[in-house]
């Protein structure tokens, strides 16, 4: 009599290991729906933060390029201030130039 509970009991067990296994795979089917929506939002920020540092090592180096050359040449010419003020604007003008090029370069999808 032993052996026909036994069988019945192992029936059991593997039913309900079924189900729960129906499940697991259910819950994991769900979690890796959301994993890639997560996946790609932080994707998506770390091309726009990567976008936003180039922008402004775009701008900050066209301003210090344009002051260090017109500080230089103020050195080597004895002009005083007015080369480095002109520079200055030159390369602040570059800046915002490079920066207008990176914004209207069309997105890829």
């Amino acid at each position: 009599m032993a052996e026909p509970e036994k069988g019945k009991e192992e029936r059991e067990l593997k039913a309900r290991l079924e189900k729960l296994s129906g499940e697991l795979h259910s819950k994991r089917s769900e979690s890796e729906g959301s994993q890639d929506k997560i996946g790609s939002d932080v994707v998506r920020t770390g091309q726009a933060m990567s976008l936003g540092f180039r922008v402004l090592a775009e701008f900050v180096s066209g301003v210090a390029v344009g002051g260090l050359i017109g500080w230089q040449l103020d050195e080597w010419m004895g002009t005083g201030p007015f080369g480095l003020i002109v520079f200055l604007f030159m390369g602040t003008i570059a800046g915002f130039w490079n920066v207008y090029r990176i914004a209207m370069r069309p997105t890829s999808r």
